[in-house]
């Protein structure tokens, strides 16, 4: 039991002494991603298919309304500490449902899919789209000493040089013309 607390104790203190300050960690402004990334797909029984990312901005919505009613309202202050609290766990699904304590489900009891949930793994976003796409950017040349260069710097043959950059070097030649 004493244990638990020195723990907590111990990361507070490590946070301190690493110049974080907490507010770094708080966010105003929610992020709302593009609707390309969370799209409304039409059924043919004419109802819409939507992204669970979608459901988690609804959930939001709803949530931070009611807040707001409550606070207008002047009702009592627990329940509108259990308003905030319902909020941030509203955030929190957003980033990582699957972590939560009470994560957001479906009607069938499948839990939504968050913005970690639809970036991590390999068919998340950064292996599937970013990273999936096969370049060859290699070049093979013999390495020898340049008494121009200095240590940080690397010398390239003209040809691999123009190769190796050759998309960028068509798009600044677009640019101009």
């Amino acid at each position: 039991y004493l244990f638990k607390y020195l723990d907590k104790i111990s990361k507070i203190y490590l946070f301190y002494l690493s110049g974080n300050k907490p507010n770094w960690f708080c966010i105003k402004i929610l992020p709302i991603v593009s609707p390309k990334i969370r799209p409304l797909i039409p059924l043919s029984t004419g109802k819409f298919a939507t992204s669970d990312l979608n459901e988690l901005y609804r959930k939001i919505i709803s949530r931070n309304l009611r807040l707001k009613n409550v606070k207008l309202l002047g009702i009592p202050k627990q329940i509108l500490i259990n308003e905030r609290i319902l909020l941030q766990e509203s955030v929190n699904s957003l980033f990582d449902n699957e972590r939560t304590e009470n994560p957001i489900l479906t009607s069938s009891k499948r839990v939504l899919k968050s913005f970690s949930s639809s970036i991590k793994g390999k068919y998340g976003r950064f292996r599937q789209n970013l990273l999936g796409k096969r370049v060859d950017f290699s070049g093979r040349t013999v390495i020898s000493v340049e008494p121009n260069l200095h240590l940080y710097q690397c010398g390239l043959p003209i040809l691999i040089g123009l190769e190796l950059f050759k998309p960028f070097i068509y798009c600044e030649l677009k640019k101009k013309k």
